[in-house]
């Protein structure tokens, strides 16, 4: 492969700067910087180029040549057709008219705001029309039983409860084992060693439980169901449905959320109970508490009514994840960018509902269970 050559031949008349070889990416690519000085030092507004002996030349080859030039073609030049034609882009490229800069309003920052609160508000009317569509399918299914989806419900609980039980169980216990850890390394210092029961019985059964299994729930399962339905609105499997005269709220939406309002409270149940059993283990461990004081003092020191707030906040945090999750799925437009960006949507909004209801719940519930 011939490579790219420079000559300067020196006349009567001025200098003629002839050009040939190869001026390609594959032959000046290791010798860029030695080409581009040469150049420099060759290139002179009065030279005369003679570029007809080129055996070839690319836009990487031509670009050296276009600065050497100064950004323009040399007033003297000899060069070929097919070769004339590859300056004649740069040339058209390298002067087109700059897009003018647009001034920022002095209303941007009302415009970005009143932008996103007529966002907010679309996802709440939508999130209202899913709710309300969920409650009348609530009513055909009482009214109707034999139209209950059956095998969507018992699906989705498999995939959403016994499936997500080895990573509750595993979290759980780990928590416990840590929450008895830190609490034995305090009250060691107060000799109050019996009262970590009070600490991992309230905090696990009342708050910890319930918040984990949705956090883990909501990045597991409610992730999977807004993927689920966004791939189906990507190769409009929904649509197909709708014109079969499949009502997509009775098939896609109300078996995933019922399955979760049943799944989150077991979930939740489960999940306490190993934290439990990691909490007792440290604490035997920790403070030299045996077993049967652990079992004979939480009933006493945590009331029968913790364990009903948390199911009851499994079941209220399963609903609003479940419906969350579809929410965003049936939000998902034809294409890909749509679809990560509501499978993310989705798993942040559901989180921070979880915690907002659970603010709401320790509130409304701050003298209940407590034990005096």
């Amino acid at each position: 492969m011939s490579v790219a050559r420079i000559e300067v031949i020196v006349r009567e008349g001025g200098r003629i700067i002839r050009l040939s070889g190869r001026w390609t990416l594959a032959t000046t690519s290791q010798r860029a910087a030695g080409l581009a000085d040469e150049l420099g030092r060759v290139a002179d507004p009065a030279s005369s180029w003679d570029c007809l002996e080129l055996e070839a030349i690319d836009s990487a080859g031509a670009i050296l040549l276009w600065r050497a030039w100064g950004r323009a073609l040399p007033l003297q030049l000899s060069i070929k057709p097919e070769h004339w034609r590859v300056f004649e882009r740069i040339d058209t490229a390298d002067h087109e008219p700059r897009a003018a800069v647009v001034p920022i309003s002095p209303l941007h920052g009302a415009m970005i705001i009143g932008t996103t609160v007529i966002g907010i508000g679309r996802h709440l009317i939508d999130f209202v029309a899913l709710v309300g569509q969920f409650g009348l399918n609530l009513a055909h299914v009482l009214r109707y039983p034999a139209d209950l989806p059956r095998r969507e419900i018992s699906a989705n609980l498999y995939k959403s409860g016994v499936r997500a039980m080895p990573v509750t169980a595993l979290v759980g216990f780990l928590i416990g084992v840590v929450l008895s850890y830190l609490s034995a390394l305090q009250l060691k210092q107060f000799g109050a060693d019996i009262f970590i029961v009070n600490i991992i019985g309230l905090g696990l059964v009342r708050e910890l439980g319930p918040v984990l299994v949705a956090i883990l729930v909501a990045g597991r399962s409610g992730s999977a169901m807004t993927a689920q339905l966004g791939v189906m609105r990507v190769t409009e499997e929904i649509d197909a449905l709708a014109t079969m005269g499949v009502p997509r709220g009775l098939r896609l939406v109300f078996p995933k959320v019922v399955a979760l309002t049943i799944a989150m409270p077991l979930l939740v149940l489960w999940s306490t109970a190993i934290a439990l059993i990691g909490g007792m283990l440290s604490a035997q461990l920790q403070l030299d508490i045996s077993y049967g004081f652990f079992f004979q003092t939480l009933p006493r020191v945590v009331p029968a009514s913790n364990l009903l707030i948390g199911l009851v906040k499994g079941t209220v945090f399963g609903m609003f994840v479940a419906l969350i999750a579809c929410h965003f799925g049936l939000r998902v437009r034809p294409n890909t960018e749509s679809l990560s960006a509501n499978t993310t949507a989705s798993v942040v909004s559901a989180i921070t509902v979880v915690i907002v209801i659970d603010a709401v719940f320790a509130i409304a519930t701050r003298h209940i269970g407590l034990p005096i």
